[in-house]
């Protein structure tokens, strides 16, 4: 019974984050929005490597390196941000957090559910960043020689890691006011800068590496470079030559289970200090 009030509370809170994000324009502008964005997104590092390679045929390894990092760092953005904005919105904008309290449902799926039309917005737009790649930029893709088993475990574990970095930061939303948006793009632009996602680690200082291996990011797009490239040399590039994929997949999901018991240990104690403090209701007006 538990399981079919979590599965009824997912799907409803996930037709309910759909609905706020898509009713905002028509269903054809909106449409548009969604493919002109991420392909948008893309061509700027698209243009910063052309400027500094000159060509992209002189190294494709490098290319499909950090055009897949920079692709698949969207998730980042579509689930970790779409998950801590679920507070500030319920809160702030629609002011009904205290109502969703006393409801009888987790909490916890409920800010998932309600996160999954941006995480879905993400899923579409790594999708077409990809076509545009394949066919626009000449990204080499081969789906045959995809490892498509360790795509699947890699991205099954990387989306439970970005959900529980989403969940820790949603734990911190609840204590500070509207301004934790600008931690949240912080705690985003730490990650971006030491988990390779456009440029190999080897090219930080020693210190800086070793922030990048204990980041769970790191490991998930190196799976995601190997299993959509296996054999290509692309694996050279990212500073874990050392490792084997089991290897690199083990890491992945033990730092997964660690941070994620981590994050709901940080939600727990920040929803019991919220309650204690009255900040469920609390509205900055600005």
């Amino acid at each position: 019974m538990a399981v079919r009030d979590h599965l009824r509370t997912l799907r409803m809170a996930a037709w309910l984050g759909w609905q706020i994000e898509s009713n905002w324009a028509r269903p054809l502008l909106f449409l548009l929005y969604s493919f002109i964005r991420p392909i948008a997104a893309t061509l700027i590092l698209v243009i910063m490597y052309l400027i500094i390679k000159q060509d992209v045929a002189s190294d494709p390894a490098l290319f499909s390196y950090v055009y897949l990092g920079a692709t698949f760092y969207m998730f980042v953005s579509g689930v970790v941000f779409g998950i801590t904005y679920v507070i500030h919105e319920d809160r702030e904008h629609y002011q009904t957090l205290r109502n969703i309290y006393i409801a009888p449902m987790s909490l916890y799926v409920y800010v998932i559910g309600r996160a999954a039309g941006k995480t879905a917005l993400a899923a579409l737009a790594v999708v077409i960043s990809l076509v545009f790649g394949i066919a626009a930029l000449g990204l080499p893709f081969d789906p045959l020689m995809v490892d498509w088993p360790l795509f699947a475990a890699a991205m099954l574990l990387g989306l439970a890691c970005l959900t529980a970095l989403g969940l820790a930061l949603a734990g911190v939303s609840l204590l500070t006011a509207k301004h934790s948006t600008s931690i949240n793009e912080g705690v985003g632009g730490f990650v971006y800068l030491f988990c390779g996602a456009v440029f190999p680690i080897t090219v930080l200082p020693v210190w800086g590496q070793a922030i990048g291996l204990m980041i769970p990011v790191t490991y998930w797009l190196e799976l995601v470079r190997r299993s959509l490239y296996p054999g290509e040399g692309i694996e050279v590039l990212g500073g874990l030559q050392g490792f084997g994929d089991g290897t690199i997949l083990a890491f992945l999901a033990i730092s997964t289970m660690a941070f994620t018991a981590l994050s709901l240990a940080m939600f727990r104690y920040a929803d019991r200090i919220a309650r204690r403090k009255g900040k469920l209701d609390m509205i900055t007006t600005y």
